[in-house]
């Protein structure tokens, strides 16, 4: 089966098939194509299999000639609904959220919970989930169906909240960003957090000092000055590149006091109290459309469609791969990931500019652009289409994977992986896990509380195998990090933990660390994403019913 043409302007998109009978609708929003444009044929070719492998589903159990119309609404074609010739829905598969582990406000008691435990909506239901986004310091995110950001959850022991302008609350609720756009991604740091909408535009909030001023930057080689922005503190200001738009200019800003002792602990701040801001519009450069982002400690990192990575917020360890270390970076600027000539999906370029080895010389990586990002508490991993692994930042335990424990100040080639395909990558407050293509897991970094999932609690500065008798004929489809516990989905729905157990992290019913991944039971479901907040577990599943 091809497809003759997308239907311009519909969202989700709609491709005629050249009998003129059959429809397909679907999302796609890791790279941001078949969004309200008129695509070629050739181009509408190259996605026909997507629909094929569904209709082939269908035909499989002889569903495929009562159908019309095949409606698909999760990112990764993991989820669709079959719809009838008379506009009945014939079966939908159920997704559900579970969540696990410490998220204070979500239960009336403030307990960890030791296993998982559905989320439920109230009654009656007015969304269904279509991911989960991990979220911060105590709270939840999940993305509904609707296209709404909903969190639940409060960020510290008092209830109290210094990233909104109040507690989530033990009900999960749309989130009120101030945009009617459909949310499609979203992140969440140790106190601020990131969305994107549909069309491509970003919307952040929380730690003042992660949210971008609205001073406007540009390419790390175009440094003019170092100022004092605020007492005692360096900020970087780069020449022209992206800004920052608030909906309601100074009234944005309110003082908030937080948990001190959290807060030295996770991220090495100096004092209590903090300015917070309430969602923003970051803005780029005309025509620049975000996929995905992604937020560390106290940086974020935003993936465009065509696979440029954009970057803010702190940068002392060089996290935000500039080259030096910078203090603060107040606005979006471009990551040197990726010689400018080569902003074109096209296989036959290599990543040449900023990408180095460990010796420092200049290293050519495969691929053409990046198509996945990680941010960890002060560090930052990417990945190119072509599977190579770029990392840069903080690397006291290794979590850079260059064999040392010196910090990497630009991006820089994980040279150790090179023939490996990496598919996906994640970073935690001090280790980085990477899966391949063949479904293995490969870790690095620190590993106090088993979260490399080695067997041992030893560090690893080199990549490392997961090779244990719990994986063994398992094929990992993605991971996920927390500050210090690490959690994989399998292609057959299964979901792995391991590491940090204290709040009961791991859903494993106990507080006891695991240095192996362990396989936590959710009956009846298939998993889908898992998503890890700093001290919690996110997943969505999949009922038949």
């Amino acid at each position: 089966m091809t497809f003759e043409k997308v239907l311009k302007n519909s969202w989700p998109q709609t491709a005629i098939a050249s009998n003129g009978q059959q429809y397909a609708t679907w999302r796609y929003h890791h790279v941001g194509i078949l969004r309200g444009t008129l695509l070629p044929l050739k181009m509408i070719r190259l996605i026909s299999p997507f629909i094929r492998s569904l209709s082939s589903s269908l035909q499989n159990q002889n569903l495929r000639p009562k159908f019309r119309t095949l409606l698909h609404s999760d990112s990764d074609f993991d989820f669709f609904m079959a719809m009838s010739s008379d506009g009945n829905e014939p079966f939908k598969k159920k997704r559900l959220a579970y969540m696990w582990g410490y998220l204070p406000g979500a239960l009336p008691q403030r307990t960890p919970l030791l296993t998982p435990v559905l989320v439920r909506v109230p009654p009656p239901p007015t969304y269904s989930w279509v991911d989960v986004s991990g979220g911060g310091c105590g709270f939840a995110m999940a993305i509904s169906e609707s296209g709404k950001l909903i969190t639940w959850g409060s960020t510290d022991d008092l209830g109290q909240s210094y990233v909104t302008s109040g507690k989530h609350g033990e009900t999960p609720e749309p989130f009120p960003l101030p945009t009617d756009a459909s949310i499609v991604k979203a992140a969440a740091g140790w106190a601020h957090c990131v969305a994107v909408t549909d069309c491509g535009e970003v919307y952040t909030w929380g730690w003042k000092e992660c949210v971008p001023s609205g001073k406007v930057i540009a390419e790390p080689s175009a440094v003019v000055s170092v100022e004092k922005d605020v007492p005692g503190r360096q900020s970087l200001f780069l020449k022209e590149q992206g800004t920052v738009t608030s909906t309601s200019g100074e009234e944005n800003t309110k003082r908030r006091r937080i948990s001190s002792a959290k807060q030295a602990a996770e991220t090495s701040s100096s004092g209590d109290d903090v300015l917070t801001a309430l969602p923003c519009l970051v803005t780029l450069n005309p025509g620049v459309r975000i996929s995905s982002v992604a937020a560390g400690g106290r940086h974020t990192l935003a993936l465009s469609d065509i696979g440029q990575v954009w970057g803010w917020g702190y940068g002392g360890e060089g996290q935000l791969g500039l080259g030096s270390r910078v203090r603060m970076v107040p606005s979006p600027h471009l990551l040197p990931c990726i010689d400018s000539s080569s902003y074109v999906k096209d296989s036959s370029v290599s990543l040449v500019q900023g990408s180095m080895n460990s010796d420092g010389h200049n290293l050519r990586v495969p691929g053409s652009y990046v198509k996945g990002i990680a941010c960890g508490g002060r560090h930052s991993a990417v990945i190119t289409d072509a599977g190579a692994v770029l990392a840069f930042g903080w690397g006291l335990y290794g979590q850079c994977g260059q064999g040392s424990t010196d910090d990497e100040l630009r991006p820089t080639c994980v040279s150790s992986l090179l023939g490996i395909r990496i598919e996906g990558v994640a970073a935690g407050l001090w280790h980085t896990v990477c899966t391949s293509a063949d479904g293995d897991v490969y870790a690095f970094g620190g590993n106090q509380f088993g979260q490399l999932g080695t067997g041992v609690d030893q560090a690893e500065t080199l990549p490392k195998l997961l090779d244990c008798p719990s994986l063994e004929n398992v094929n990992i489809k993605s991971v996920s990090c927390g500050a210090r516990h690490t959690a994989a989905v399998t292609d057959d729905g299964k979901v792995f933990c391991w590491g940090w157990n204290k709040y009961g992290q791991l859903g494993l019913g106990d507080v006891i660390d695991r240095n192996i991944p362990s396989e936590v039971t959710i009956e009846g479901c298939a998993a889908k994403n898992v998503a890890c907040g700093w001290w919690h577990t996110l997943l969505l599943a999949e009922s038949p019913t």
